[in-house]
C-alpha cells in the first residue's frame, strides 16, 4: 500500500490505467448524453459491455458507458426496470440466455445483486464461467474520473471515500458540508445522493466525497481514493459476505487495493485497530489518523478523539485543537461525536482550519432519519433514527439520551437485539412494532414494553405516556421490509404520526 503524501498546489493528477489499453475518446453519444451530466467512461469505446441491474446506479453506468462509445447490452429481471431503460433509448438483451456473453468485454453489476455469497446471481455466474471481467460503477468511476483536462488545473481534484457499518452517511454529508462552508468546490455521491457516474466532471481543486457500502467496495476493480475513512464495524449483511471476516475484507479493500494518501481509521473496534496497524509503518506515522469516541489516543503521530463531549486533535504528543461538541445540535450523542472526529480528520488532511471546521459543525443540520428531531411538545422531543437498522446502531442511539420511550422492531436481523440489551438503562418503556416485535420482547428482561404492531399506535401511546425531559425515539434495530419498502419510508411514517399527535 502506498500512503505517500502529495505536494500541494501544483501536483499532477494520478494516471488511472484503463481496463483495456487503447482509446481515450472525447466522442459522446448524444442520444444518452442529452439531459444528463456525467463522468463519461471511455475505456470501453467500441466494445460490447453488459449491464446487470437497471436501478439508479445501473442506469447511470449505462449512460456513462454510452457517452464513452461502448456498445451496451442491458438486463434486469424487472419488466418495469427494463421499460424505464428502453424509454431512454437503451436496448435490453436477455443475459440469462446461452451465449449472451460472447464478445462481451465486461459485465457491470449493480450493488444489490450478489456476485459470490450466498450464491452468485445466475447472470454473474455465467460471466464468471465465460471469463468476462465483472465490475461495478465504483470501479468505472475511479478509472474514468481523471482526465487530460486536469493538466491545466492548479490543484488536482481529490476523492474522499467513506465506509464502515454505522455513521458513514452522516460522516460523508458532514465532510461535504464543511467543504461547502470552507468555500471548496465539492460534490457528494455514491451510496448517498447521486450515483458516482452521475456527477459532473471535476473542476480545479474540487473534492468529491463518496459514501461507499461494502457491496460497492467488494466488487470494484479500481479503488483509488486520495483520503479513505473507516468509521467502525459491527455485524451487518453477513449472509452477503459469508460472515464477519468477509464483511471486514470487503471494507478493507478500500484501503488495500489502491492505497490512499491518508487513512482515517476508527479504532474503537478491534477491526479498526487491526486496520490502522496494517497501514501504518509505526505509531508516529501520520499518514494514518486514528479516531475515537470515548478513549484518549496518546502516543500517535496524528489522532482525533472525543471525550466527555469535547473533540481534540493531537499531533506528535501535543494537543492542537479542542472543540466543544455538546452544543452542536445536529450531532447528538457519542456515535455522532465519532462521526465528527472522522469528518474533522478528513478535512484537516486537506488543510481546512480548525476554526472553520468548528463553525461548520454548528451549522450542520444532520440527515433525515439519523437522530433527526421531528417534533417537540411539553418538553418531550421526538427523534427519528430510522436508519438504526441493526442492534449496534440502535445501541448507540440509546446512549445519546437520558430517558427514552423507545420505538423498535421491524424485520429483525441475525442476533436480534442482543447488542442493545446492555444499553437499556435509559429506556423508560419500549413500544414494539413489526414482524419481530414479540421476539424483541423476549430479550428485554425487566424493561417495560408494549406490543404495538403498527407505527401509529406506538407513536400515539408513547406520546401519551411521555413526560417532560423524555425522548420518544424511533431506533428500530431491524430492517424495514416487513412493513415498509425502505428505512426512509419508515422514518417518514414516524414523522407523519408525530405531526398527527402534535396536531400539525
Amino acid at each position: 500500500m502506498s500512503l505517500e503524501p502529495k505536494a500541494a498546489g501544483n501536483e499532477r493528477p494520478r494516471k488511472i490505467p484503463p481496463l483495456r489499453a487503447g482509446a481515450v475518446t472525447s466522442i459522446l453519444h448524444s442520444d444518452y448524453q442529452k439531459g444528463f451530466t456525467m463522468i463519461p467512461v471511455s475505456s470501453y469505446s467500441g466494445q460490447n459491455v453488459a449491464v446487470l441491474g437497471l436501478g439508479r446506479s445501473g442506469l447511470a453506468a449505462a449512460r456513462a458507458l454510452a457517452a464513452g462509445g461502448a456498445v451496451l447490452k442491458l438486463w434486469d429481471d424487472s419488466p418495469e426496470a427494463r421499460a424505464n431503460a428502453e424509454a431512454e433509448g437503451f436496448a435490453c438483451v436477455d443475459l440469462t440466455r446461452i451465449g449472451a456473453f460472447e464478445g462481451v468485454a465486461a459485465l457491470i453489476v449493480s450493488p444489490g445483486i450478489p456476485h459470490l455469497y450466498p450464491e452468485p446471481n445466475r447472470v454473474v455466474a455465467a460471466a464468471l464461467t465465460a471469463g468476462v471481467p465483472v465490475d461495478n460503477d465504483i470501479g468505472l468511476f475511479f478509472r474514468s474520473f481523471a482526465t487530460p483536462d486536469w493538466d491545466q488545473f492548479d490543484i488536482s481534484p481529490r476523492v474522499i471515500a467513506v465506509t464502515g457499518s454505522n455513521g458513514k452517511s452522516t460522516t460523508t454529508a458532514l465532510i461535504h458540508h464543511i467543504l461547502e462552508v470552507a468555500g471548496r468546490p465539492t460534490q457528494m455521491a455514491g451510496n448517498i445522493g447521486r450515483g458516482v457516474l452521475d456527477i459532473e466532471p471535476a473542476c480545479d481543486g474540487e473534492v468529491v466525497v463518496l459514501e461507499l457500502s461494502s457491496y460497492q467496495t467488494e466488487l470494484a476493480r479500481s479503488l483509488t481514493p486520495d483520503i479513505a475513512v473507516f468509521t467502525n464495524l459491527s455485524p451487518d449483511h453477513l449472509d452477503r459476505h459469508n460472515g464477519m471476516g468477509g464483511y471486514f475484507a470487503a471494507k478493507r479493500r478500500l484501503f488495500a487495493e489502491g492505497g490512499p494518501d491518508r487513512a482515517v481509521i476508527g479504532v474503537d473496534d478491534l477491526e479498526g485497530r487491526f486496520l490502522a496497524n496494517q497501514l501504518a509503518e509505526g505509531a508516529d506515522d501520520n499518514r494514518v489518523i486514528r479516531i475515537s469516541s470515548g478513549q484518549k489516543l496518546e502516543g500517535f503521530g496524528w489522532a482525533v478523539f472525543a471525550r466527555k463531549g469535547f473533540l481534540s486533535e493531537w499531533r506528535k504528543g501535543r494537543q492542537v485543537t479542542s472543540i466543544d461538541l455538546r452544543s452542536v445540535p445536529g450531532l447528538p450523542g457519542a456515535h455522532n461525536h465519532q462521526n465528527a472526529c472522522a469528518a474533522y480528520a478528513a478535512v484537516r488532511s486537506l488543510g481546512i482550519a480548525p476554526k472553520l471546521i468548528e463553525q461548520a459543525l454548528h451549522s450542520f443540520a444532520g440527515l433525515p432519519h439519523r437522530s433527526q428531531l421531528v417534533g417537540e411538545r411539553g418538553g418531550v422531543r421526538f427523534i427519528n433514527d430510522s436508519k438504526a437498522t441493526n442492534a449496534d446502531s440502535a445501541a448507540k442511539a440509546l446512549q445519546a439520551f437520558p430517558r427514552i420511550r423507545w420505538i423498535a422492531g421491524g424485520l429483525g436481523k441475525e442476533g436480534g437485539i442482543k447488542g442493545v440489551v446492555p444499553h437499556l438503562g435509559s429506556v423508560v418503556k419500549a413500544y414494539l412494532i413489526g414482524h419481530s416485535a414479540r421476539d424483541f420482547a423476549l430479550e428485554l428482561g425487566d424493561t417495560p414494553y408494549e406490543i404495538c404492531e403498527r407505527m401509529a399506535h406506538a407513536v400515539a401511546l408513547a406520546a401519551a405516556e411521555a413526560e417532560a425531559g423524555e425522548v420518544v425515539l424511533l431506533a428500530p434495530a431491524a430492517a424495514s421490509f416487513d412493513q415498509y419498502p425502505n428505512f426512509e419510508k419508515r422514518g417518514e411514517d414516524f414523522a407523519a404520526q408525530v405531526q398527527a399527535v402534535l396536531g400539525g
